[in-house]
């Protein structure tokens, strides 16, 4: 197995792809180890790692975040070695999965708008080995909850004004702003 590595963005998180799905469907975002347990066996033993701080899966990808203490020099060697282990056990990486998908009860703004980020929006961020989340949409205001690669990276507010807020607005008016969820 050969696991890629690419840069993103975010210079405190590195996409790792290691050629085989990890999430059939939907993201999985972990912050610490505690969020781990009992629902993601490799965040687990990811987050034995000394250093890392998040651990995000997409369809065919693995974003990790470390703390500015630790390089990574010293952590992609241990990480590598960490998946490879892992993705030969042929274990699943979540035991439980949460799917954001449109919901018959969602007005038809909201759906237009969990629409538009499927097809659209998730696919350009997973690209930089994040996710874009929604999580709610009042007064004209769309709450999204960036994720994996894309939170806390110092373009996310430049994505979130100047990428998607510009997207939403042209095809959905009833959007006036977006802003990060907190």
């Amino acid at each position: 197995m050969f696991i890629q590595t690419e840069a993103t963005p975010n210079p405190s998180t590195v996409k790792f792809i290691p050629g085989v799905i990890v999430m059939p469907l939907g993201t999985a975002d972990f912050r610490s180890l505690q969020e781990a347990v009992g629902k993601s066996p490799l965040a687990e033993r990811l987050f034995a790692l000394k250093g890392i701080n998040g651990v995000f899966f997409g369809h065919d990808f693995v974003s990790i975040t470390k703390n500015d203490s630790h390089e990574w020099i010293t952590l992609k060697p241990l990480i590598l070695g960490t998946l490879f282990e892992f993705f030969s056990s042929k274990e699943p990486a979540v035991l439980q999965q949460k799917t954001t998908s449109i919901n018959p009860e969602d007005s038809e703004i909201v759906a237009q708008i969990k629409e538009l980020l499927e097809t659209r929006v998730r696919p350009a961020v997973a690209q930089d080995g994040g996710d874009v989340v929604f999580d709610r949409f009042e007064k004209g205001i769309l709450y999204l909850e960036m994720r994996g690669a894309c939170a806390g990276c110092p373009s996310s507010s430049y994505t979130l004004k100047n990428g998607i807020e510009t997207m939403m607005r042209h095809y959905i008016p009833d959007v006036l702003e977006v802003r990060q969820a907190i």
